[in-house]
């Protein structure tokens, strides 16, 4: 029989903020205790135990006061915690002071960029393709990203190829026939494949308390195994589609010629001798090389 074990719910700590001390008034203070200190050991006359023992009381304390000072620079947090307990976190610039039994752990709240390597991954026609990305991210939550993951810079590689590889499944790398028409492709549409990259990485990083900020593909390409097999059908679509608007051109012209003649009543032309002259037309204006033209001196019919 099977029995079910309650496990413990996992546990989320969000971030909240802790108002530190002005760290310039706790050094002055801090001074100010160690010198007297120091000045009573000296000059005092009197040796007894309870008047050292207050002497050194006041060195001790300027002691835990210097102990208690840390700095930060602009876009920088600490995460404060007292054995092993979550206390806050402080954003504020400059000399700061907070208890010295709290473990202050600095993390940085710039923006970083990820450059992930071009991916062998395959497209959603099976086919197989080189992608790369650049990511723009941050750190958000400052607890989120300590003690909700275990290595955030790493997650965040991890979850970024993850997501590379999960999005280029979704989209066709080139246009083609088997799609429907307007449908997003990875090379046509860079903007809206960007969009869907960072509504993808944000989905995964949020876990993490790490925004992104923005995020592009930065290579992309067929793999060299099928790269000159796809380029080379790439030129033939070109050209097909090349040949079809001259056809279209020509037939178009072709048109406007024997409707004027017709209108205009230049030259009286049977069926026979429409055909014909349709034929030369076409073969004229369609041909790759020049061609070279035979006057006919005599008469048509002849």
């Amino acid at each position: 029989m099977n029995q079910e074990r309650n496990l413990p719910a996992k546990k989320v700590i969000q971030e909240h903020r802790l108002q530190s001390k002005n760290g310039y008034l706790m050094l002055a203070c801090g001074v100010i205790l160690h010198l007297v200190g120091i000045a009573l050991l000296v000059t005092a006359d009197s040796h007894t135990i309870l008047s050292v023992m207050v002497k050194l009381m006041l060195n001790v304390i300027g002691a835990m006061i210097f102990a208690g000072l840390y700095m930060l620079q602009p876009n920088e947090a600490v995460l404060l915690s007292l054995f092993g307990e979550y206390k806050g976190t402080d954003r504020s610039e400059g000399l700061r002071w907070a208890n010295f039994l709290y473990t202050k752990r600095k993390l940085s709240l710039r923006a970083r960029t990820l450059n992930t390597p071009p991916l062998k991954v395959n497209d959603k026609r099976g086919n197989p393709v080189e992608i790369g990305a650049a990511i723009v991210w941050r750190v958000e939550e400052t607890a989120l990203a300590i003690f909700n993951v275990d290595d955030f810079e790493r997650f965040v590689q991890v979850q970024a190829e993850a997501a590379i590889r999960h999005l280029a499944a979704q989209y066709a790398y080139d246009d083609g026939e088997d799609l429907a028409t307007g449908e997003t492709t990875l090379r046509a549409g860079m903007d809206v494949v960007a969009n869907a990259m960072r509504q993808e990485l944000h989905n995964r990083f949020v876990a993490a308390g790490i925004d992104v900020e923005d995020a592009k593909l930065t290579h992309l390409a067929y793999a060299q195994e099928i790269a000159q097999v796809m380029l080379r059908r790439q030129q033939a679509e070109a050209i097909i589609s090349a040949r079809k608007k001259i056809v279209q051109g020509a037939v178009s012209m072709v048109e406007e010629a024997l409707q004027g003649l017709s209108e205009r009543k230049i030259v009286e032309l049977d069926d026979e001798r429409k055909a014909a002259m349709v034929s030369n037309l076409l073969v004229v204006l369609c041909s790759d090389k020049e061609t070279q033209p035979v006057i006919n001196a005599g008469t048509l019919y002849n």
